[in-house]
């Protein structure tokens, strides 16, 4: 008797226990409203229009709406004054029971339908508006409007809809105290299937096996009500769902009512009850097969009817064979009448016949649990004095498992993090952005990377050691930076502190930061920027590290994580990153880009095979009007993508094609020179070369070698290099220029004023020609400061002793101020495009023949 008296105490306690969770913060923040509702017969339909203007609406006569097992469509009317009850403008509707097939929830604001949501446990999981066991709805309200909620609900089950409205903190919060309550019971079934599972394989006694299956069973049919099976094990299998819940209460009883006669020993015992215990099994399997064959309402109504019969003949037995002397009837008696009477009480509320409550919503999670925890307590006071030792040896076991738990965390977090800074590695951020992208896929994010290009001087100059010092205050430092961004997002946070920048390698940090949040303050960018670039104060050193900075934004450029951070890393080696510190991610730029690996083999194809043409665009001189020049430029006529000229030179220019297609160019132009001499045109023509080119140490020898090739194109062939491509290498170009210029190879500066030269730099220049850039020019009969800038230019360029050629001009407004301002040539749309050989020998023709005409008219 004093193990029952001990029992008892132990079951008051778990009650106090779960009652007093009804007093906890769920209580806070939420409001169960008072609804209208209307029942609709499953022969008529009522859409949202002909319901609001229904005259049936009634008031609930209880405080949850529970209308038993009926095939009806109901729908739940919930004023505004219920709505605005709830303080802030983000709310949240909270449906807790999760057995309901179809559930439409509207949102009205001043009458009209805001929000329109479809959900319900016959549809996937995924689905839901919100991933939740129960049905959430969230939506938002302003302060000047009047809304109304209206929720449609269909369900082949116990059609029950207890409402709750919600502010968002108070419900994560409650609804972190009802998963704990879970949890525990959860823990402590999973516990006592476990413990009594080791028996069974220490035993071989099939009883302990049958306890096992009767308590997973009412494990899974807990799980099933509540949801968490669905939302944990099949979320894309609604129909497994349903089914589920069909099988799991005929199946808890078959393996519960064997275990009790295995328990009681009913064989030996009671002969008469043990054959009514398998009567009893045996209906409850026919149960299992007529799920299969019947519809959901049929079978759901006839598993509790016979729920209950069963249940109250589990109970029975206790206390008969309790009176007969059966030594292990008491702990039984007392187990499965708490379980008889919390089932009994889920029944009945599934029933409608009680209302909705604490207790009547979890009875059979409270009597399952205190069940469970008294079974075993009586299972294990037959095994405690011979199994001592081997318990002990389960803790110890135990113990190992969480010391190597314990070790298993602690090589996780070695593998998400930099063992130099500590911070979060390359994997954490991908698994960070992954999630973002998977919560908040209509959001755009920037996510950079900042690579330490000096980071090499330093160690060759310091050492390794020093360097990673170096790398650790960087860390700090740039932390500490970019978590002062607008928008920013924390890759982890911890206890102690939040982690905003990643490391992807010892000399590359990342970070992410919300672009449309960032992008409203610029100013915070460039401030960063600036205090990323500044030196580290190193052993009383000013060290610079150089940090370039390349950005990729979700979803503008990639979707996924790894794809994200490759095209950040490709902005930040770009010019742009080089010259501001800050460069976007460009896929015209990105010469790893799938397309533009495509290009480059459809470049060489194109080269190898002729295919690219040259197109000419004439220059004119001011003073005679007569052409004087052509410009050689490079198209690609055939491809069904175009490609612009600068496309073609660039990617040239990054895979090292430039080499050969200036090469081509030139023995193309020479050629098209050939055929001009034929047909009376002695004319320059122009030839842009890229600043790589002049980098070639044998390219001025091969232009030399070309030319004296053709000795009646000796001089007639000018080299044009652009004022910003020399200064990215100012002593080599000026070399490779002088070469070229003492062979007699006359040269010409392209896209004057575009640049930042200085002025003693282009004095060096062995040029004869200046072109002014079309930038200038575009404007020029309209903006006084051009005109200002333009005349200057020229003046300057002529007391320097350059022709000065203008580049875009298009309008008859702009070819007489430019001949105002002394300028020898010009080039542009308003002579004409460029245009193929065979064309533009045709237009000079044409020129020719008009010359001839006004010279003899």
């Amino acid at each position: 008797m004093r193990h029952i008296a001990q029992i008892f105490a132990l079951t008051g306690v778990l009650i106090i226990m779960a009652f007093g969770t009804q007093a906890g913060p769920s209580q806070s923040g939420f409001a169960e409203p008072d609804m209208d509702y209307i029942r609709v017969a499953p022969s008529e339909e009522l859409d949202l229009r002909e319901a609001l203007a229904s005259d049936s609406w009634q008031p609930l006569e209880s405080e949850s709406p529970n209308f038993g097992y009926i095939r009806d469509t109901v729908w739940l009317r919930i004023p505004a004054s219920a709505i605005s009850a709830i303080p802030g403008n983000r709310q949240v509707l909270e449906i807790r029971y999760p057995q309901l097939d179809r559930i439409t929830f509207y949102l009205l604001e001043d009458g009209v339908v805001r929000q329109r949501t479809l959900t319900g446990d016959h549809f996937p999981f995924e689905d839901r508006p919100i991933q939740h066991r129960n049905f959430l709805f969230a939506y938002d309200t302003n302060p000047g409007s009047q809304y109304q909620i209206l929720l449609k609900v269909q369900s082949q089950g116990a059609m029950q809809v207890p409402v709750r409205l919600w502010e968002p903190a108070a419900f994560f919060e409650s609804a972190s105290v009802e998963d704990q309550m879970h949890a525990i019971y959860y823990g402590i079934l999973i516990m006592v299937i476990f413990f009594n599972l080791f028996v069974f394989l220490a035993l071989r006694e099939r009883m302990y096996l049958l306890y096992v299956l009767s308590t997973m069973g009412y494990l899974l049919l807990i799980g099933t009500l509540n949801g968490s099976t669905y939302q944990l094990l099949w979320p894309g299998l609604p129909w497994l769902h349903n089914q589920a819940m069909m099988l799991t209460v005929p199946g808890a009883l078959v393996f519960t009512l064997l275990f009790s006669r295995a328990f009681l020993n009913l064989k030996s015992t009671s002969p008469k009850m043990d054959r009514l215990v398998w009567y009893t099994v045996l209906i409850n399997l026919v149960v299992v097969v007529v799920t299969f064959v019947t519809d959901y309402s049929i079978a759901s109504r006839l598993t509790v009817a016979l729920a209950i019969p069963s249940c109250l003949l589990l109970t029975v037995i206790g206390p008969l064979q309790w009176i007969r002397g059966n030594p292990q009837a008491s702990y039984y008696t007392i187990a499965w009448g708490l379980l008889t009477l919390g089932s009994a009480v889920t029944a009945a509320n599934k029933y409608g016949l009680i209302p909705t409550n604490f207790v009547t919503a979890y009875g059979m999670e409270i009597g399952s649990a205190l069940e469970a925890i008294l079974l075993t307590i009586a299972l294990a006071a037959r095994l405690y004095e011979e199994r001592e030792d081997k318990v002990r040896a389960r803790e110890a076991e135990i113990a190992a498992m969480a010391a190597r738990r314990s070790a298993e965390l602690r090589l996780i977090d070695q593998a998400l993090h930099n063992p130099l800074t500590g911070l979060p590695n390359r994997t954490c951020l991908e698994m960070m952005i992954n999630e973002l992208i998977t919560r908040e896929p209509d959001k755009r994010f920037s996510i950079s990377v900042i690579h330490l290009t000096n980071l090499p001087a330093i160690t060759k100059t310091l050492g390794h050691r020093n360097t990673d010092l170096l790398i650790e205050l960087a860390a700090r430092r740039f932390n500490s930076i970019v978590g002062d961004l607008p928008g920013i997002c924390p890759v982890e946070t911890t206890e102690q502190q939040s982690f905003y920048l990643a490391s992807l390698e010892s000399s590359t940090f990342g970070f992410v930061v919300e672009a449309d949040v960032l992008a409203e303050v610029p100013r915070a960018i460039i401030h960063a920027l600036e205090e990323i670039r500044e030196p580290l104060d190193y052993l009383g050193m000013q060290l610079p590290l150089d940090p370039r900075t390349g950005t990729a934004i979700y979803p503008d450029h990639a979707t996924e994580a790894n794809t994200l951070i490759r095209r950040a890393y490709i902005a930040q080696g770009s010019e742009d990153a080089r010259d501001r510190g800050l460069a976007y991610y460009q896929s015209s730029r990105d010469s790893y880009s799938a397309d533009r690996l495509t290009l480059v083999s459809e470049l060489k194809h194109a080269l190898k095979n002729d295919e690219l043409a040259l197109y000419l665009q004439p220059k004119m001189s001011l003073k005679t009007r007569a052409v004087v020049g052509l410009e050689a430029l490079i198209r690609w006529p055939d491809r069904k993508r175009p490609v612009s000229a600068d496309e073609i030179i660039a990617l040239a220019e990054q895979t090292g094609l430039i080499k050969p297609l200036t090469r081509w160019v030139l023995e193309q132009s020479l050629a098209v020179r050939s055929r001009l001499l034929e047909r009376g045109h002695i004319l320059n023509v122009s030839v842009n070369i890229s600043p790589n080119n002049l980098r070639e140490r044998d390219f001025p020898v091969f232009v030399q070698r070309l030319m004296n090739s053709y000795h009646s194109h000796h001089g007639a062939i000018t080299l044009e290099v652009t004022e910003t491509s020399m200064m990215q290498d100012p002593v080599n170009s000026l070399r490779a220029l002088r070469s070229l210029h003492a062979t007699g190879i006359p040269l010409s500066i392209d896209d004057f004023g575009s640049g930042y030269s200085s002025l003693s730099y282009i004095k060096q220049l062995p040029a004869s020609e200046i072109k002014i850039d079309r930038s200038l020019i575009t404007d020029l009969a309209s903006e006084v400061g051009d005109q200002v800038i333009v005349k200057t230019t020229i003046d300057m360029c002529h007391s320097l002793g350059y022709s000065v050629v203008a580049e875009g001009v298009e309008t008859q407004e702009t070819l007489e101020l430019l001949d105002e301002m002394g300028c020898d040539m010009v080039q542009g749309y308003f002579l004409t495009p460029p245009l193929p050989v065979g064309e533009m020998t045709l237009w000079l023709d044409e020129q020719a023949q008009q010359e001839e005409n006004r010279q003899l008219g």
